[in-house]
């Protein structure tokens, strides 16, 4: 048995073609899935009435008749219909005169014994249907001999993890083939669901048709976190990106959405989140939600300088926060189709309204685009985020790194063109947010006197520079410059460094206003 070749086993599976049993009997070789009886019944329907191909033209290809003939005739008819032209036997015939695939099961004749079989086309989607079915069943097939011949294989460069994700991409490839048959809504349709969206705004109270994020400037200007949005949340080092989207996580998990039943009763659930973290661990985003919500320093929680009274509040923190839904995922380098695959199962389990992803330059590139330019890459993953998003029809946050060009501008808000390796991300993104904090940068220009300035100078220089410093103080500011379904602007929060928190910001003079 140790001389046994790799190849040799696959023979011997169970279920393979050709080989024998365990029992020395021979296997009889299975046929693939087919059937060519549904294959001549819609294009008999085809033939016989052009509308038929209406029904069937979202998801069926030539490619995915058994029949190699009926493939001919399938994208013969195409050709024509999307020509505006009559595809029929007569119409069809001298495409067919010298065809030797066709002639082999009885030329033009064949076209019209296959129009003429045929009585009605109502069941012509359903004949496709099967068409199709069939066709999946032999690309599964495929990907799964493929994963069992590649599973034998001992190539270094391949290890079981990126066999694995290969296949899951291939797999996720194959099941959105044909999803168009579902592509076009009516008008009523959509406005049916806009009106249900615009009803359940209305009698929200906070009057949100989205996921609230926490902030109430914020979600008056975005409307809340709407399903299969993904929304970037940019910045440089420093600005709070990772502190941010974990407040807006924790504000998702931990608030309370009322739902009205058909019976007119009401109940009450929070939102799952699925937070996926490249860059920090598990333990330390509980340390600073545990931070935010205890009011402990973080580093003073890490290094464990902390007084009786405040590990009380961190226990009894900790205790509240065990229920929140809040599921986090550290994996280093995670691919789309990793994320795609945790993502589903959380909300078959637990159900799921938010995806937080950590951030998206630390993620791996799919297999297929590895190897190419980084902003090609950058590109595939922020397409695959969004392809997620409406998928699970869920809002996806990902944060993203910002190029060192703001550095070198006076203003160092940033801009759209400031994305790093931006390829596709400004496109792909439904919103597109900036963290800013002047403070950070005011703080790390300590003016220092010139040659030749009086002290007077220095000194008034020094006292402007106070007063900018003092109005920055635990500001932040959160840059909307792009949104697909609403205005852009900016909000201003504040924000807490010693407690990685942001929160509304309490204008003075807009307080005032309002007495």
């Amino acid at each position: 048995m140790s001389d046994m070749l790799p190849s040799d086993n696959i023979a011997h599976l169970p279920g393979s073609a050709g080989g024998s049993d365990d029992f020395g009997g021979e296997l009889t070789p299975r046929t693939p899935p087919q059937n060519v009886e549904a294959e001549m019944g819609l294009l008999g329907a085809v033939l016989s009435n052009n509308r038929a191909y209406e029904r069937v033209q979202d998801f069926l290809r030539a490619e995915q008749f058994t029949d190699p003939a009926h493939a001919r005739i399938y994208a013969a008819c195409e050709t024509l219909i999307d020509r505006g032209q009559l595809a029929s036997p007569v119409t069809l015939k001298n495409y067919f005169e010298q065809d030797d695939a066709l002639e082999d099961v009885g030329g033009p004749l064949y076209l019209a014994r296959l129009a003429g079989s045929v009585s009605t086309i109502q069941n012509a989607q359903d004949l496709g249907r099967i068409v199709y079915d069939c066709f999946l069943r032999r690309e599964l097939i495929d990907i799964g001999e493929d994963v069992v011949n590649g599973a034998f294989e001992q190539d270094l460069d391949r290890s079981a993890d990126n066999q694995i994700e290969e296949a899951e991409e291939r797999l996720f490839a194959l099941a959105e083939k044909g999803t168009g048959a579902n592509a076009m809504v009516d008008f009523r349709g959509a406005v049916t669901e806009a009106l249900k969206s615009a009803d359940a705004a209305f009698k929200r109270d906070s009057h949100l048709v989205g996921i609230s994020t926490g902030f109430t400037d914020l979600d008056r200007l975005l409307g809340g976190l709407h399903n299969s949005d993904l929304l970037i949340v940019a910045g440089r080092p420093s600005m709070g990106k990772t502190a941010f989207a974990t407040n807006l996580a924790f504000a998702a998990a931990n608030t309370k959405t009322v739902h009205k039943q058909s019976d007119g009763t009401e109940i009450s659930s929070r939102e799952t989140v699925a937070f996926f973290s490249l860059e920090m661990s598990a333990e330390q985003l509980a340390t600073r939600i545990i931070s935010t919500e205890a009011n402990v320093r973080s580093d003073s929680i890490r290094r464990g300088d902390i007084r009786q009274e405040e590990y009380d509040r961190i226990f009894a923190t900790s205790q509240s926060l065990h229920s929140l839904p809040l599921f986090i995922d550290d994996t280093p380098a995670l691919s789309i189709s990793a994320l795609r695959t945790r993502a589903r199962r959380l909300k078959r389990q637990q159900g799921l309204s938010l995806i937080v992803v950590d951030y998206l330059q630390l993620m791996a590139p799919p297999t297929s685009s590895r190897n190419e330019n980084r902003v090609q890459e950058v590109s595939e993953i922020t397409r695959g985020l969004k392809a997620v998003a409406k998928e699970l029809n869920v809002p996806i946050i990902a944060l993203s790194q910002l190029s060192r060009a703001v550095e070198q501008r006076e203003d160092k808000r940033p801009q759209l063109s400031d994305l790093r390796e931006s390829g596709s991300i400004e496109q792909d993104a439904d919103a597109v947010m900036f963290l800013y904090r002047e403070e950070y940068y005011r703080a790390r220009e300590t003016p220092t006197q010139r040659d030749g300035e009086t002290d007077d100078k220095f000194n008034e220089r020094q006292h402007r520079h106070s007063e900018i410093l003092a109005r920055a103080a635990n500001k932040a500011e959160v840059i909307i410059a792009k949104q697909r379904h609403g205005p852009i602007g900016t909000v201003t929060l504040e924000f807490e460094g010693n407690f990685t928190r942001f929160s509304d910001y309490a204008d003075p003079e807009r307080l005032a206003d309002q007495h």
